[in-house]
Parts: structure tokens; C-alpha cells; sequence
């Protein structure tokens, strides 16, 4: 690991003017994923600056919905008793990643901007877009079998968000927080916080240099409490998915009023597949009326010789989820 400092910041407006100074220096929570990639020598950070104590926490009902502060930690969001009862998604995305270890340490924040599990990303041995921009993308004709099938390019194709939160935040039309070097903050629907790679696959989301995820929060609505996460992955835990959804129905005398549908694991980014909403809106509670939905989610894929059967294994999840949820 190479040399750096540490500062703990004692506000928000210290912290941003830390990195304003260093803009290579970089926020650190509970560390989980940003410590594992220094030791990897995948990125280096001449300081880092301790937001453990910024104020940015608090589980609460308001009336734009369910607000959760960006360093609450993943196991107390979980297991909050309203976000269990009201957001079902939510906690059931957090409860069934990583480990309880990771889950007491990880914040909110962090989870959100965590890295992909890319093994050529993960090796500086192998050449990698993301990683030194123009190097080339081995996992086009190598191994790809845990990485995308929608919303790749010629110059990437890893599943940048790896994780299980953000597939449930972008089903549930959340929106983040953010707060820049001076003070002033902008709000932005996770759906549109992380950009596809195009020719670009090294600029994964829209942060400002600087700026902080300071909250997040989720519509209350109908299809928010009648929600769920349904991750499929090649053991039991401590695993990240090969394809996972979160959906969230609005069900009344059989007929579905309003649905919310995502996919993880088969997307460049958290995919919210309104194709597959349409599918079920106006339609009847049904098998049948699912498996169109799942086969509209997945029109767009382009499977790679390794994954392609993430495209059945995509489609066969989120008919599992939408059935759960429909009872």
C-alpha cells in the first residue's frame, strides 16, 4: 500500500475544502471497499479524509418519503422496523449482502459508490478501460460470465455497481442527496447517478469532484410497501448476484395499477427496465402476464459467449420476484 494521511473532518464544509486542496485525496466510511482497492493498488490516495462524524445520518418518515442519512450503516437500515414494514425492497437488498461483518462497518454512502467485482478490472496484470482508459476490455472475448448483457459497449462490459442497494433504490424511484465544496446541494434520481460506459467506461457516476452523497431518500407510495428483492448468486452468501430484481407492485381487484421494476447483476449499471413495466401495468396478476414483463426487460441484451445465460436466469428472477410480491 502506498503512503498517505489521515485527517478526521469535523464538518461537512472541512471535508469538501480537504478534497478541494487534494483532489486526489478521497472520503473514507466504513472503509470496506475503498481500503480493499488501495491494497490492490487500484487506486492511490494521497490522504484520506474520515467523514465518520459528518452529520449525515437518521432514519425518518417525511413527507417526500423515507429519508436515510448517506453514513447510516447497511445492518441499522435493514433492520429498522419502518423500513421493513414500508420499504420491504430496501431492506431486504441490504440484509442479503456481503456479510454482517460488512454490514455493520458499510455505510449507506459507501454502498453506493462501491466498485465492479471484474476480475481484469481487480488485476492491474490485465489491461482494463475502466482502469487505464484506452488499455482495451479483455472480458469481451475472456471471462465474462459474471458481467453484463444490457447497456454495455466495445469498451466495457463489467457490471460497474456490483451491489444490491441501488437495484432496489432505483426500482423505488429514489433520489440522492448531494452536497459540493461550497455548501450548496442538487438532487439526483439514482436512475440517473450512473452512467453507462460508452467510450468513457472510467466515469462511472455523476459526483462532482468533492462532493459528498449526503441522503437518500424514497417515495412513500403503494408500490413501495408491497416490494421486494429477489437476488439469485452461486452461493448461499456472501455473494454478489448473477442476477437479481427489485419490484414493486400496486395491485387492486387483480388488475396492476402500478409497477416499479429493476435489475442487478446483468446491467452496466442498476437497470430500471420500463419495458417491462409497461408490460404490466393495466394487465392481470398473472404468470403469464410476468413472463412477458421479464421477456421485455431482456429484449436489449447482448450476451457475451459466457453470460448468455444470464439472459433465462434474468428473465426466470424476476418472474420469481414478481410472483412473490403479487402473493
Amino acid at each position: 500500500m502506498n503512503n498517505f494521511s489521515y485527517t478526521q473532518a469535523g464538518s461537512a464544509k472541512e471535508a469538501t475544502g480537504l478534497l478541494k486542496d487534494k483532489p486526489q485525496a478521497a472520503y473514507i466510511a466504513g472503509g470496506t471497499t475503498l481500503l480493499d482497492l488501495m491494497k490492490a493498488n487500484l487506486e492511490e490516495h494521497p490522504q484520506l479524509v474520515d467523514i465518520n462524524t459528518m452529520p449525515f445520518k437518521g432514519i425518518e418518515q417525511t413527507k417526500d418519503g423515507l429519508r436515510i442519512g448517506a453514513m447510516e450503516r447497511m445492518s441499522d437500515v435493514g433492520e429498522n422496523k419502518l423500513v421493513l414494514e414500508q420499504y420491504p425492497a430496501i431492506s431486504e437488498s441490504l440484509l442479503l449482502a456481503a456479510s454482517p461483518q460488512l454490514r455493520n462497518m458499510a455505510s449507506i454512502g459507501g454502498n453506493i459508490l462501491q466498485r465492479t467485482r471484474c476480475g481484469y478490472f481487480r488485476d492491474p496484470a490485465f489491461p482494463c478501460n475502466k482502469r487505464v482508459p484506452g488499455s482495451g476490455c479483455p472480458a469481451l472475448e475472456g471471462d465474462n460470465h459474471n458481467l453484463a448483457v444490457l447497456g454495455t459497449s466495445d469498451s466495457c462490459i463489467a457490471t460497474a455497481y456490483p451491489g444490491d442497494l441501488s437495484v432496489a433504490l432505483a426500482a423505488l424511484d429514489a433520489v440522492l442527496t448531494l452536497e459540493n465544496q461550497k455548501g450548496k446541494q442538487r438532487q439526483v434520481p439514482v436512475t440517473e447517478f450512473y452512467l453507462l460506459p460508452g467510450k468513457t467506461p472510467q466515469k462511472e457516476n455523476v459526483l462532482e469532484p468533492g462532493e459528498l452523497i449526503v441522503a437518500v431518500t424514497i417515495p412513500a407510495a403503494a408500490h413501495a410497501r408491497r416490494s421486494t428483492y429477489f437476488k439469485v448468486r452461486e452461493r448461499a452468501s456472501y455473494a454478489y448476484a448473477l442476477a437479481s430484481a427489485a419490484v414493486g407492485l400496486d395491485v387492486q381487484g387483480g388488475t396492476i395499477r402500478a409497477a416499479r421494476v429493476a435489475l442487478g447483476g446483468v446491467g452496466t449499471k442498476p437497470w430500471r427496465s420500463p419495458e417491462a413495466e409497461k408490460a404490466l401495468v393495466g394487465q392481470p396478476a398473472t404468470e403469464a402476464t410476468f413472463r412477458a414483463a421479464a421477456a421485455a426487460a431482456l429484449r436489449g441484451a447482448q450476451p457475451r459467449k459466457e453470460n448468455a445465460f444470464k439472459v433465462e436466469l434474468a428473465q426466470n428472477t424476476l418472474v420469481q420476484a414478481l410472483m412473490k410480491v403479487a402473493g
